[in-house]
């Protein structure tokens, strides 16, 4: 049985998940957010984050609802300090998604309508594969990453911890992007991205 979710944030991310939950009939407690405010889907507002210290880790699930990754990110901290404290985070994923049998899912993972993962691509931990984005076979994404609407990653690409892609990219084939790194919406990478590196243009150039 599904344990009932408590959502991290209000925002826009958090209105797209909450509806893909719903639609999976998935029980919502409520949410958190820095300050009460209204729901679009007329959630409860539980309080802030450590609201979520009231609950028994073995009886919730959390689903994080902040959409910005990068470097350090809010995201990644908010993660980071509810797992290590025993809490677990649900993967969603959306009912058009479509995801390889030999594809490996981390923790937390959100891939978001229309999203395809091919054959043996390996997702870690609290990563998002945002809207329409495509991931070809043999890719590596690793923890913390945020692939941005309608990027494409051809085969056996390596995306390091941390990093966003930007709307719209594309990555070539045998590519490795480093940790930590900002591609440009719209970039076309055809060459490996060091760590910590920011990236745009057609094709990419580092910055």
């Amino acid at each position: 049985m599904n344990k009932p979710l408590i959502i991290i944030g209000n925002g826009g991310h958090a209105s797209v998940l909450t509806e893909t939950l719903l639609a999976q009939d998935e029980k919502i407690i409520g949410f958190t957010a820095l300050n009460e405010e209204d729901n679009s889907f007329n959630l409860r507002y539980l309080g802030q984050d450590d609201i979520v210290l009231q609950y028994n880790p073995k009886e919730i699930d959390l689903v994080l609802g902040i959409g910005m990754v990068g470097p350090n990110s809010l995201r990644t901290k908010i993660y980071q300090h509810f797992t290590q404290l025993g809490y677990s985070f649900k993967s969603v994923i959306h009912q058009t998604a479509i995801i390889a049998p030999s594809v490996t899912l981390g923790e937390g993972v959100q891939m978001m309508a229309g999203t395809i993962a091919q054959t043996n691509v390996k997702i870690a931990d609290n990563t998002i594969i945002n809207t329409g984005a495509q991931i070809d076979h043999d890719c590596m994404i690793r923890e913390h990453i945020h692939i941005a609407p309608g990027a494409v990653l051809s085969g056996a690409v390596t995306i390091g911890e941390g990093t966003h892609i930007g709307t719209g990219v594309t990555v070539i084939q045998n590519i490795t992007i480093g940790k930590g790194c900002l591609i440009g919406a719209g970039a076309v990478v055809l060459k490996n991205i060091e760590d910590n590196k920011t990236a745009y243009g057609v094709p990419a150039k580092e910055v």
